[in-house]
């Protein structure tokens, strides 16, 4: 019977042994499916940083250009007040140029030059300037032909007579100068 025992010892110690042999594979199968799991969710979170990270990005990039915009808008809304402001005056100041020209002699003339002379002033300080003046060359982008004659004697596109002074600030063109030309 002893035999029989340990036989069946054996067989139990077998069983056993196969039964934690299943249960090691099972542990192993599961960690695997675990860590495959772990995987998962670490590749799907790595993927949403990732969309995360680029929507800052863009977001950041709107937001420069919209400061940009802002900027460009704000300067651009100056230069069309001023340019504005400056277009209202402009007549006042064509009739003193014409009262300076045919003013006469005296006190009249005198004050009438003081006059333009702070026009002048107030003009240089805004960093408005007069644009169209004798013996310059013509430029389309800043003058007005509205008369052309031939004189040999005179260069090029040259402007020899200016009807109405012309103004910019900067790059902008508040009025082009209204001018004749010769060749």
């Amino acid at each position: 019977m002893e035999d029989v025992k340990s036989t069946g010892e054996e067989i139990n110690t077998e069983e056993s042994g196969a039964c934690k042999e299943n249960a090691t594979k099972k542990e192993k199968k599961s960690s695997k499916n675990a860590n495959k799991d772990l995987l998962d969710r670490i590749a799907a979170l790595e993927a949403e940083i990732k969309e995360k990270d680029d929507k800052y990005l863009r977001m950041a990039a709107e937001y420069d250009n919209f400061r940009r915009r802002s900027r460009e808008e704000k300067s651009a809304a100056y230069e069309n007040a001023m340019a504005d402001t400056v277009t209202e005056i402009l007549p006042i100041i064509d009739n003193l140029e014409r009262a300076v020209q045919f003013g006469g002699e005296g006190a009249v003339k005198e004050g009438l030059d003081m006059i333009m002379k702070s026009v002048e002033a107030v003009f240089a300080k805004l960093g408005v300037e007069a644009v169209g003046r004798v013996g310059e060359k013509f430029d389309p982008n800043l003058h007005n032909a509205v008369m052309h004659d031939e004189d040999e004697s005179l260069g090029e596109n040259e402007i020899v007579e200016v009807y109405q002074k012309g103004y910019k600030k900067g790059n902008k063109i508040i009025r082009f100068a209204m001018v004749k030309t010769v060749n």
